[in-house]
C-alpha cells in the first residue's frame, strides 16, 4: 500500500475509533439532566432542553471531553467537584455527550 493510502487508511481508523457510542450518549444526557445538582440547573445546552442562566452556556463556549471531565472532577468557579457522586465512566459519558452536543472535540 502507498504511503499516502496507509495514512488515510490509519486516519479512519482513528475517527472511527472516537465514534460516539448513543449509549454511551444517552447515559450522559439523563446524568446531565438528573445529577444532584443538576448541570441543566446552571447550563445551558441545547441537546439536552436545559436553560440554566448560572454557568457558562456550553453551546457557545462548546467544551471538548477533557474540559468537561476537569470541570466535573476538580470543580471549576462556583461549580462543585462531582468525583465524589459520580464514577468516572459516568463522568466520560457526561463529559462526551456535552462535546459530542456543541461539535467540539470528543
Amino acid at each position: 500500500m502507498a504511503p499516502l493510502a496507509c495514512t488515510l487508511a490509519l486516519a479512519g481508523l482513528a475517527t472511527a475509533s472516537l465514534a460516539a457510542d448513543p449509549a454511551e450518549l444517552a447515559r450522559g444526557k439523563q446524568l446531565f439532566l438528573t445529577l444532584q445538582p443538576a448541570c441543566a440547573v446552571c447550563h445551558t445546552l441545547q441537546a439536552a432542553g436545559a436553560q440554566g442562566q448560572v454557568g457558562p452556556v456550553l453551546d457557545e463556549i462548546k467544551p471538548d471531553a477533557n474540559r468537561v471531565l476537569s470541570a466535573l472532577r476538580n470543580g471549576i468557579g462556583a461549580m462543585p467537584s462531582f468525583a465524589e457522586k459520580m464514577t468516572e465512566k459516568d463522568m466520560q459519558a457526561v463529559a462526551r455527550f456535552v462535546a459530542h452536543s456543541t461539535g467540539a472535540a470528543p
